[in-house]
């Protein structure tokens, strides 16, 4: 009996520790390393991604997305809370805004409904962080890998269809543009105060478009 006892003790404990151990983000800053895995058929299109970042800043129910390389910027802002948002695409002369309400940003993220995660038992370090490899399936019968950390959880996971039910924090994935497989690694994580301006739309320099509208002149 005794036995008994001390081994819930030490698993109560064990338990605690892990708890106390992982940090929830519900502000901050997310930088991932970008870079292209494809074959010599496209190699101008992934030079054109060499160098690029994407930066996610959080805060509450609001979050900026923002991915940047040598074609431009591409970001999206969006606040789950009001369901409201936009997206920003400048390159070069082009700067369009795209306008979201909530109904488009689940259209948008459509493709990751019914999203499932296979477990696997492979596990290594990126950075400071222990990780753990997850396989991604899709209902359109496409798959990539994940590697996450527990460490880590994100108050706001509504930034990214992807990671909606994700029990930790992305630390390296992979995503499909153009027939390109590219892989982000993050890079720097900041529990800093992100700036409300971050959020705040643009009120002029650009084109704007409804959602349906934009649809008819490229992915969004």
């Amino acid at each position: 009996m005794k036995r008994t006892l001390s081994i819930l003790v030490i698993l109560l404990f064990a338990a605690m520790g892990t708890t106390q151990a992982q940090k929830v983000l519900s502000e901050g800053t997310l930088t991932y390393d970008v870079s292209v895995q494809t074959g010599s058929a496209e190699p101008k299109l992934a030079d054109m991604f060499d160098g690029a970042r994407a930066t996610v800043y959080l805060k509450g129910s609001h979050s900026r997305s923002e991915l940047s390389s040598t074609l431009g910027t591409s970001t999206t802002i969006f606040d789950s809370k009001d369901g409201v948002g936009v997206v920003l695409r400048d390159y070069g002369s082009q700067k369009i805004l795209i306008k979201l309400n909530r109904d488009n940003w689940k259209d948008k993220n459509r493709k990751y409904d019914g999203i499932t995660f296979e477990n696997t038992s492979d596990t290594k370090k990126i950075g400071e962080y222990p990780c753990e490899k997850l396989i991604a399936h899709l209902k359109d019968g496409s798959s990539f890998i994940i590697w996450f950390t527990r460490q880590v959880r994100l108050e706001n996971n509504d930034y990214d269809g992807l990671f909606r039910t994700m029990p930790g924090l992305p630390m390296e994935y992979e995503s499909m543009a153009g027939g390109l497989r590219i892989r982000y690694t993050l890079s720097r994580i900041s529990f800093d105060p992100v700036p409300v301006q971050k959020f705040e739309f643009p009120r002029s320099g650009y084109r704007e478009l409804t959602y349906d509208e934009s649809l008819h002149v490229g992915n969004n």
